[in-house]
């Protein structure tokens, strides 16, 4: 697993010209970080990485958004119908995204949305897994927080947020990590939504540039860029792996 990752470091480290030549020159020098200047300065990746930031971070604040209100909803209120909604929102889990993606197109082209931030992330916001992982995890937390909150004059509203959601906020932090990286890698819509190049993610932009790939003269510098766009994925690791640790170690123990 980890042979093709380093095997893309070093080829992004070598001129354009020797891997030309031979592909083999990769595990001898000298290197360069000619590629990594080349993006920097003339590449369109800066503006998909762009893309890609807004694209996962809005879907993210949105399924948290949305998951943790309709997961309070349904673990915590009695309302009509609520064992009937809960089953058609785990429906979603069996219906494959492909399924819907024609009338989904359809509808989108009708509200002029393609080629859009919004027509981008408002697909992402329909997460089911992410409303049942959020409801067993309300669940999990005892009824008397919500008996003593509502004895001491709290509000539906401030018990959900002063008291419930501060609980569940390692559950919030791996949930967000699984969204971000689901958006931040997702290729299919992207790929039909977005037709023009300023509106391209990291994973459709890439693709374009690869399209050629067997004449190119360029492969250390689309390695550089596999390379760049791995970066932030890196980092969310690196910021939240104790948040998603917390929250398996505890979902384990329930």
């Amino acid at each position: 697993m980890v042979t093709p990752l380093i095997w893309t470091l070093l080829l992004s480290f070598k001129s354009n010209a020797e891997l030309m030549r031979s592909s083999a020159a990769a595990f001898s020098g000298p290197y360069t970080l000619e590629n990594y200047h080349a993006i920097l300065v003339g590449s369109q990746i800066g503006r998909w990485l762009l893309n890609s930031l807004i694209v996962s971070l809005g879907t993210t604040a949105g399924v948290l958004i949305l998951s943790s209100l309709a997961g309070y909803g349904f673990a915590r209120l009695d309302f009509p119908f609520r064992r009937t909604l809960f089953v058609l929102v785990l429906l979603g889990l069996a219906i494959p995204e492909q399924a819907v993606i024609l009338p989904r197109h359809q509808f989108f082209a009708v509200l002029h949305l393609h080629n859009s931030y919004p027509g981008l992330i408002l697909p992402g916001l329909v997460a089911p897994f992410a409303v049942f992982f959020m409801t067993q995890y309300f669940r999990a937390i005892p009824v008397e927080l919500d008996e003593a909150a509502m004895l001491d004059g709290a509000s539906r509203l401030t018990l959900f947020w002063k008291v419930l959601l501060p609980l569940t906020l390692p559950a919030q932090a791996t949930l967000g990590v699984f969204t971000f990286l689901g958006s931040w890698n997702d290729y299919w819509w992207p790929l039909i939504s977005a037709t023009t190049s300023d509106r391209f993610t990291l994973t459709v932009g890439l693709a374009s540039a690869q399209m050629n790939y067997a004449q190119t003269s360029g492969l250390g510098f689309l390695m550089a860029q596999a390379v760049f766009a791995s970066i932030p994925i890196l980092i969310v690791y690196i910021v939240f792996q104790k948040q998603i640790v917390r929250a398996m170690a505890g979902a384990a123990m329930r």
